[in-house]
């Protein structure tokens, strides 16, 4: 009789597992959930010294990051372009995120034409979500 105790309260190895399926199932879910959520920000590409300002403003969301060196050179998405295409590689960017806005970092020793050539690229495509880039 004390033998037929011991077996109805004893348990087996199975039973004392813990399932952690469910528990990696939330977890991939979540993993999944924080990857579409997330902004990328897309980087220029150039490191640019930019000009100071006494009222600069933090921009909330950024999708298209275009950088133009001190010689002139604009930068988008790590890659060197030319004036010509600079509005066709907004448009693309702009497409993955059309959330976000546009911001130029151009160098202190940089020219204001172009400057103004990718204003005018960013405003051919649409955006209306344009800053430049200053130290604060």
């Amino acid at each position: 009789m004390a033998g037929h105790k011991m077996g109805r309260f004893s348990r087996t190895d199975e039973e004392s597992d813990i399932n952690l399926t469910p528990m990696l199932d939330v977890v991939f879910i979540m993993l999944i959930f924080f990857i579409v959520t997330a902004t990328f920000i897309k980087q220029a590409g150039i490191e640019v010294y930019r000009p100071e300002a006494l009222t600069a403003v933090q921009k909330p969301t950024v999708s298209v990051l275009v950088a133009i060196g001190e010689n002139g050179d604009i930068w988008i998405d790590k890659k060197k372009v030319d004036v010509a295409t600079v509005r066709a590689h907004i448009e693309r960017l702009h497409a993955e995120n059309p959330k976000g806005g546009l911001v130029i970092q151009a160098d202190k020793e940089s020219k204001t034409e172009k400057v103004m050539a990718v204003l005018a690229a960013a405003r051919a495509a649409g955006l209306t979500e344009v800053a430049i880039a200053t130290e604060s």
